[in-house]
């Protein structure tokens, strides 16, 4: 899909656009991403729609890793295939509840962001989409965490061999809205000539 509300153009001619309102199992890209739990057997929200969408495949496949190798702790990142979504590949990444009293929260929600390009990169994906990683019932600030979105994703993409595109498929207006000054933050911040601002055409 082309369609995108702001986007960042990298120095390498990547690009990280922000998109919604939007329903991320309808995506394209190659891969999506999955806020799951640590149990990986699905649950409400972006977890539970993709579940659906996807089909059984997905959660027997989370069932084998969980098998494996126990629950996915917080920051980690697994990949299955994408079972009836478009999408190739599923990205299951957990991130953290913001109300508990653990510190490193920040570092916690922004290994999530890197975790699930290493992976894609492994996986030689081009495209991969993310949700808004714990704001939804994790509790975290939209605004504090698309601002640790947007910088460790400029961060990783840019030393990807393979990603060349990231997706935010944002789920409501507020949360469009938070990523799209978080990323015309990151722009001031940042020289003019290293990163580029562009504007949906349509």
């Amino acid at each position: 899909m082309s369609d995108f509300i702001i986007r960042l153009v990298l120095p390498v001619g990547k690009a990280i656009e922000f998109h919604g309102p939007a329903d991320i199992t309808k995506e394209t890209s190659e891969a999506i991403v999955n806020a799951a739990n640590s149990s990986l057997l699905g649950g409400g929200g972006v977890d539970g729609a993709i579940h659906r969408a996807g089909g059984p495949s997905i959660l027997g496949e989370c069932e084998r890793i969980v098998a494996e190798m126990g629950r996915l702790p917080a920051g980690k990142a697994v990949v299955t295939g994408g079972g009836r979504l478009l999408a190739k590949y599923v990205i299951h990444t957990v991130g953290p509840i913001y109300g508990r009293g653990e510190p490193g929260k920040a570092e916690t929600l922004a290994s999530c962001y890197r975790e699930c390009v290493r992976l894609a990169d492994g996986h030689a994906i081009k495209s991969l989409s993310f949700p808004s990683i714990s704001t939804g019932a994790y509790g975290y600030p939209v605004m504090e965490a698309a601002g640790i979105a947007v910088a460790t994703i400029v961060d990783a993409v840019s030393s990807a061999r393979h990603v060349r595109r990231v997706r935010f498929v944002l789920f409501d207006v507020s949360t469009l809205n938070a990523y799209v000054r978080a990323a015309e933050r990151f722009h001031r911040d940042n020289p003019a000539s290293q990163y580029k601002l562009e504007k949906s055409p349509a």
